[in-house]
């Protein structure tokens, strides 16, 4: 859902989730992640390791943008695009700079 959609409040399933659509929503059940309330607390680095390992894929570092955003979100930060988080990610996390 885009981020200026999002209603706390209102956040039941994964897409109500800030930048989390279909796809998204799909990684995240791979991962056993089946309610946003299951990301309270997890790291998203963990988490884009965890389905780079479960896919054999090296995912888009974008992809770690979105985690951070969900995660930050579900932890109580305000829903924010994915592409806010980038720059930190690129300096938290050289290896990403693409």
């Amino acid at each position: 859902m885009h981020p200026s959609k999002v209603i706390r409040e209102q956040v039941t399933r994964l897409t109500d989730l800030p930048n989390i659509g279909p796809a998204m929503a799909a990684d995240l059940v791979r991962l056993e992640i089946t309610q946003p309330a299951q990301l309270i607390g997890l790291c998203p680095y963990e988490l884009y390791e965890r389905l780079c390992t479960a896919t054999s894929t090296r995912h888009d570092p974008c992809v770690l943008d979105v985690f951070i955003s969900i995660t930050r979100f579900m932890n109580g930060e305000l829903p924010r695009p994915w592409w806010h988080f980038t720059a930190e990610r690129k300096q938290r996390w050289p290896l990403s700079q693409t």
